[in-house]
């Protein structure tokens, strides 16, 4: 694995509809995020934060909230994401709201000819303008980084799409809305809900979902979003479900993911200090980064 790691915070909430995961970069370093990847070996250089600009008043334009700001932040991410990917250097972005997702795949995909995503995520973030519920735009990074839904969104980084529907794969899906279900048959995304993972246990979905990845790709990004754990493991987010993947099933998760050595870029999102339980879910964002970044008991 890449041992240059470049830390990105976007301290993004106006794509979620709970204030508070804006502080979730500094919740992330406040745990020791850097101080462990060090520890590892990994030469960090922390770039800060992407600066959001919050507007006095609230603006929603064609069921979208905030557009004009998360395109502007994710548009900057972009720059400094691809920027840092030129350099050798391996992205790691720590949100902030799950709409950061398109600025990060949009600077990653930039640089590769077919980029693969592995989505750790409770929903689907499949919705557009026409079937999200609330018009919260981090409901909406994956159907954009298609191609999908809102000119300005799925243009982000000047080129579109960044993904095909067949280098995708989601995985600890478990509140899905109609029109993201019926997009996921339309398209034939491969997502490992729940119940697969019941059934068929972390490792095998891991060992499928890896293969299913790296047919055909020439880089892996992982987009993990906290809430895809059980709120009885991450309490601090802003949508958590109950059901979702345990502790200890998600640093299985990330192991076999520093085996498989695959991943060329990543983002950490939804971590909200405010909902949290003494910075508990930030202390297992970082853990987890440990694991897929190789750290081993023995």
């Amino acid at each position: 694995m890449n041992k240059n790691i470049s830390i990105i915070g976007v301290p993004m909430d106006l794509g979620a509809d709970r204030r508070g995961v804006d502080m979730g970069p500094s919740a992330i370093r406040y745990a020791g995020v850097v101080k462990r990847l060090e520890g590892m070996g990994f030469a960090i250089k922390d770039i800060g934060d992407i600066p959001v600009t919050r507007p006095h008043t609230f603006t929603e334009t064609d069921h979208h909230k905030y557009l004009d700001e998360v395109v502007a932040a994710n548009e900057e991410l972009a720059n400094v994401v691809s920027r840092e990917v030129e350099a050798g250097r391996f992205p790691l972005v720590l949100g902030g709201d799950h709409s950061i997702a398109m600025g990060t795949i949009a600077g990653v995909a930039k640089h590769r000819k077919s980029l693969g995503v592995i989505w750790f995520d409770a929903h689907g973030d499949l919705n557009t303008g026409e079937t999200s519920p609330t018009g919260n735009i981090h409901g909406m990074p994956l159907a954009a980084s298609m191609g999908l839904g809102n000119k300005r969104l799925v243009s982000i980084g000047g080129y579109s799409p960044k993904l095909k529907a067949e280098n995708i794969v989601i995985i600890g899906a478990r509140d899905l809305d109609s029109g993201e279900r019926k997009l996921i048959k339309e398209r034939g995304i491969k997502v490992f809900t729940m119940h697969e993972i019941d059934r068929l246990g972390m490792a095998r979905v891991m060992e499928e979902a890896i293969a299913h990845v790296s047919k055909g790709t020439d880089g892996v990004h992982l987009s993990l979003d906290l809430d895809g754990l059980d709120p009885h493991d991450a309490p601090g987010v802003g949508t958590p479900v109950i059901g979702g993947i345990s502790y200890r099933e998600g640093h299985l998760a990330m192991e076999i993911l520093a085996e498989a050595d695959i991943l060329t870029s990543a983002e950490f999102v939804e971590v909200n200090p405010i909902l949290d339980e003494q910075n508990r879910t930030a202390r297992v964002a970082v853990a987890l980064m440990s694991s897929v970044f190789g750290d081993k008991l023995l």
